[in-house]
């Protein structure tokens, strides 16, 4: 039996193991910054600037018009936009409302799309313009009444306003115009109107869920994580320990991680709100238009994934950019390649260190020390204040002592309250307390964690969690495709790379660019497989089921070889 917590000997003084904070629903904490701070910018997005009072005010104006349209206490409202001021007021609206979140990929394809508005039962959506036809397609196959719509226009300044909607046309080739009626809504009507009365929900911060965070399945079909607002609160306090060299009021936190993913959501928009920080918004990544806005925009805080640090390495004119003022990040989403880290730091003279979660635990769980403790190489760090972890015997189940590999599990007030609607894969999760993650690791004599491999096929490719299952169904519906799995192999950008291996029937052709066009009408382009090989036959055990994992060694395999001979 390993030593209880032998992490907390390392903490600096100044991290508590154990948190006290006030125990209130997620969007009364908008509130308190719309108190104390009301005319402090709270984000800052493509050359405008939102105060706190007003993202306050257009978020209770939201939640009284969604109240009108019969939205309940529990009902869920989908998210479908990327990092823009709406999506913030979207999300604290919705909240205000006494709804609860359903955020939604905008790189849904429809079938991706009606899989999650139906199983979520979600009755409202709020989406962009460009994304309007998407939904209302799916819209007749499930509980959806209404869909409210807003534009990347709507939250720019003069002239680029005006200038957008031609930039928007060239680059997707539509225009939709959007009419406000009975069932379909223009978010600046309803933010332009006076404030309707609020019916003000009495909240149970620990069992009420805040949001629905979608996750893949062992069948393969996506599932709800329900996060209560305990969980998400109690995580964003754990954070804001962490930075606690961060001052109130003071930080700068750049967002190009985006909310639709729980790792942006709660180290970007909830802990910025919490605390009162201003956010520099960016709706997709892009390192040039990345490395000018830290230049202008001077962010002291970063959390992002492996691949946006090396994209912003990668870019030719780094150099020309002053990024000084970065001082902490936190990389999540996959490993964070030492190198990468190391680089990093030179050139921010900033704070870089690897974190580990899912999204069953709101996300976060484990990070590495920012300040005042030596790094440790290759480790996803210790435990968070108030969370536990520990190894179990894959073969008994019972606790391993440090050093020896086994499954990670964890245990603390971020931990879901379950699978939505799927309570037999909640009881196979949810262990004694313990939320089993399905990574394999060890933790050593000091407490320090580390990941060896996955329990589960799913794949990280640049920070996107893609599910093997999901893609070989589509492609399972191609005429010519008899047999398909689908892969992560190594990749030395993006992690992991998806690859498909196909047979095909007896007399049929494919071509690996049919194949990639057919996945790209019903798949995420991240979730599209960049490479494709075709086989005879796949290697399978004996009862015939396919041996991914024998696929992937393969290529691992190929890959160290590569990687030798450049060295």
């Amino acid at each position: 039996m390993a030593e209880a917590k032998p992490w907390l000997k390392q903490y600096p003084a100044e991290i508590p193991s154990t948190l006290s904070y006030p125990k209130q629903p997620v969007q009364d904490y908008l509130k308190n910054a719309a108190e104390e701070f009301p005319e402090k910018t709270a984000i800052h997005f493509m050359g405008k600037e939102f105060t706190y009072k007003y993202i306050y005010e257009s978020s209770l104006k939201l939640a009284a018009y969604l109240q009108s349209l019969g939205i309940e206490k529990g009902d869920r409202v989908a998210i479908m936009l990327p990092n823009t001021p709406q999506s913030v007021i979207s999300y604290y609206g919705i909240l205000m409302a006494g709804g609860i979140v359903v955020q939604t990929n905008p790189l849904y394809m429809e079938r991706e799309l009606e899989y999650q508005m139906k199983d979520s039962e979600a009755k409202a959506i709020i989406t962009m313009d460009i994304l309007f036809p998407r939904v209302t397609k799916v819209m007749p196959q499930t509980e959806l009444k209404h869909i409210i719509v807003t534009a990347i226009k709507d939250a720019l300044p003069f002239p680029k306003n005006l200038i957008y909607p031609f930039i928007q046309k060239k680059q997707y080739g539509i225009v939709v115009n959007v009419k406000h009626d009975g069932h379909n809504h223009l978010l600046t009507e309803i933010l332009k109107s006076p404030a309707e009365p609020l019916k003000i929900h009495d909240f149970d911060f620990e069992e009420d869920l805040a949001l629905l965070q979608y996750t893949g399945g062992t069948t393969g079909f996506p599932k709800g994580v329900m996060l209560s607002h305990s969980n998400l609160v109690s995580n964003t306090a754990m954070c804001k320990a962490w930075l606690y060299k961060c001052r109130r009021g003071e930080e700068v936190v750049l967002g190009i991680l985006p909310f639709f993913h729980v790792y942006g959501m709660t180290t970007v928009m909830i802990l910025s709100v919490m605390d009162a920080h201003k956010m520099v918004l960016l709706p997709k990544f892009d390192p040039e238009t990345t490395l000018k806005t830290i230049h202008k925009q001077r962010p002291t805080l970063f959390p992002g994934a492996p691949t946006i640090y090396i994209g912003l390495l990668n870019h030719p004119d780094i150099k020309k950019y002053n990024l000084s003022s970065i001082d902490s990040c936190i990389s999540g989403s996959a490993a964070l390649p030492v190198e990468v880290q190391q680089k990093f730091e030179e050139i921010t003279g900033g704070k870089l260190v690897e974190g580990y979660g899912l999204t069953e635990s709101s996300p976060v769980t484990h990070a590495n020390f920012l300040w005042d403790r030596p790094r440790v190489k290759g480790s996803i760090g210790v435990p968070w204040p108030d969370t536990d972890a520990a190894i179990f015997s894959l073969e008994t189940g019972e606790e391993l002592p440090a050093g020896e590999v086994g499954e990670i599990a964890v245990k603390g007030p971020q931990v879901m309250k379950g699978y939505w609607k799927r309570p037999e894969e909640t009881e196979q999760t949810l262990k004694g307390g313990w939320l089993l993650t399905g990574d394999l690791g060890y933790m050593d004599e000091n407490g320090y964690f580390y990941v060896v491999d996955r329990k589960k096929d799913m794949i990280i490719a640049g920070g996107f969690n893609i599910y093997p299952r999901e893609i070989e169904e589509v492609l399972y519906e191609h005429p010519a495709v008899q047999e398909v799995v689908a892969a992560g192999i190594p990749d030395p950008y993006r992690g992991e790379t998806v690859k498909a291996y196909i047979v095909l029937k007896e007399g049929k052709e494919a071509t690996e660019e049919e194949l990639d066009q057919f996945a790209r009408k019903h798949l995420a382009a991240y979730k599209v497989p960049r490479l494709y090989e075709f086989r005879e036959e796949l290697p399978k055990t004996a009862v015939g089921k396919i041996l991914r994992r024998a696929l992937v060694d393969e290529e691992k395999k190929k890959f160290k070889e590569e990687e030798e001979k450049r060295a």
